[in-house]
């Protein structure tokens, strides 16, 4: 009579630092289509996606710099992935949007956008899962890989998003640029 009944944990016989330790084993991505191939990013970098629309053209930037939206206030600058790895630039559809994705770089938070063929969902991906990235055979640079997310059978690429936005890298080639057109123009 008035017996109290307690339900037996999740995780029965395992200590709570190992529970702790598998939560933090996994981690969410933001999964996203380009040129044809599934592409992720850690959801921590995402702020928010929007629907691709007005897009201000600089002069004289790389082929991948698109140009710059206003959001809400505030200048950003707009990757075009396809190209930035290399590829021809993204043909817009209703399905193409802009991820908005927040850097930190020298205590300083930066907004970019990258153009993406169409976003997917959003996943758990455990590190048991997350494969070295492949040392040849991707279509973009060893260094933008992350690793490679098994998930349901299929290999999606973990995109290092520090190295493909380099504020630094991104900032030296559009002063290439910027020189290249001064010293044709004379200066």
């Amino acid at each position: 009579m008035g017996q109290v009944v307690q339900q037996a944990p999740a995780v029965r016989g395992k200590p709570p630092a190992a529970i702790a330790g598998a939560v933090a084993d996994i981690q969410q991505y933001l999964t996203f289509l380009l040129s044809g191939e599934m592409y992720a990013v850690g959801i921590l970098n995402v702020k928010e996606i929007i629907e691709y629309g007005q897009i201000t053209e600089i002069p004289m930037m790389p082929a991948f710099i698109r140009g710059v939206i206003n959001l809400r206030g505030s200048v950003v600058p707009v990757i075009d992935l396809s190209a930035r790895f290399g590829g021809r630039t993204t043909e817009t559809s209703r399905r193409t949007c802009i991820v908005i994705i927040e850097l930190a770089h020298e205590d300083e938070h930066h907004d970019i956008g990258i153009v993406v063929d169409a976003v997917s969902e959003v996943l758990e991906v455990s590190s048991a899962d997350i494969e070295p990235a492949p040392s040849f055979g991707a279509k973009i640079r060893a260094d933008f890989i992350a690793g490679m997310g098994k998930i349901a059978g299929k290999f999606v690429i973990i995109l290092d998003i520090r190295k493909v936005l380099s504020v630094d890298e991104i900032a030296s080639l559009a002063g290439v640029a910027n020189g290249a057109s001064g010293s044709a123009n004379g200066s």
